[in-house]
């Protein structure tokens, strides 16, 4: 495996706030590596001690085989979270002059092509929606080709058509070599995107796998949560022998539901008299591989991890 990015116990403090310790992880040429964690849990700083515009307290990174500060720029790309390039400038404009940049630059026009905003090229960035706009700061960095590009949450704000063309752009890339280290806040797009996936949690890489090996081995069941009123008796309930169900705050929830299982559960609530206002069948996905190894809810909902059944009944 050709190692294009490592991180070998790295630490950083800012004052009392220990914001890397002992990260250590590597990926390999072409794969797209997804990290995720809540707001403070380090990535930002994992990303800059990756790239060389932060110095770790201790511990080593290395890119492309050489230290971070030592690499060819025009060999990687790198969109922060939050960037804003000039607003008076067009969207052609802006890829042009970043172009100019580097030695060997792509065509700007393809590159504006390939994430979507080749009908409003010329277009000020300012009069751009906020999708388009961020659209146009990932074609900034693209305009180089990179070798290795450190995506922060690179769809925030681009309608779900936009990012599932974004996505495939991704896997292009990938495919074609290129290394990608990404962060995100959306489930579903690490679970559709990423090859391994790193949860970090208060400076601590908590796990790394595969995106369905973590689900298979923490992610729980798939269950069935239903909303009632708060007087039913559950003990009424006679499930089939497979599930299994627990009361909860806001009704029942119950255990072991696949997809041919929904019906048979639903008949079970329907004999006993259950009145309920909505069933939601939910797979375990990353956010659940998340509550199990951290014990704590993650800020984002996947709304893609439930599908409703019903309501109102």
């Amino acid at each position: 495996m050709n190692e294009v990015l490592v991180a070998d116990g790295l630490t950083k403090s800012y004052g009392d706030v220990e914001a890397l310790s002992g990260v250590s992880l590597s990926v390999a040429e072409g794969e797209v590596f997804g990290l995720i964690g809540p707001n403070g849990a380090g990535k930002t700083t994992l990303i800059r001690a990756l790239t060389g515009t932060t110095t770790p307290d201790s511990g080593t990174a290395s890119v492309l085989g050489g230290d971070p500060t030592d690499v060819d720029r025009q060999r990687l790309a790198l969109l922060p979270q939050d960037f804003r390039p000039a607003g008076r400038l067009s969207a052609r404009e802006l890829v042009a002059y970043y172009a100019g940049l580097y030695d060997d630059a792509r065509d700007p026009d393809d590159v504006l092509a390939d994430v979507g905003l080749a009908d409003a090229a010329d277009t000020w960035y300012e009069n751009l929606s906020g999708g388009q706009q961020r659209r146009a700061c990932i074609a900034l960095t693209l305009v180089n080709d990179p070798d290795v590009l450190f995506l922060d949450e690179p769809t925030t704000g681009i309608d779900p058509a936009g990012r599932r063309s974004l996505w495939t752009l991704v896997d292009e890339l990938a495919d074609l070599g290129t290394t990608v280290f990404l962060t995100s806040h959306s489930m579903e797009e690490v679970e559709r995107l990423a090859d391994r996936v790193g949860l970090l949690n208060e400076g601590q890489l908590v796990t790394v796998g595969r995106p369905d090996q973590l689900v298979a081995e923490h992610g729980g069941e798939s269950r069935l949560v239903v909303k009632t009123a708060s007087d039913i008796d559950f003990d009424s309930v006679s499930l089939p022998a497979s599930l299994s169900g627990e009361m909860t705050a806001d009704g029942i929830t119950v255990y072991g539901v696949g997809p041919r299982q929904i019906g048979p559960a639903v008949a079970a609530l329907d004999d006993a008299g259950i009145v309920y206002e909505s069933l939601v069948w939910k797979q375990p996905g990353l956010e659940e591989v998340y509550l199990s190894l951290t014990g704590e809810q993650f800020e984002g909902a996947r709304p893609a991890a439930a599908a409703a059944i019903g309501g109102d009944r």
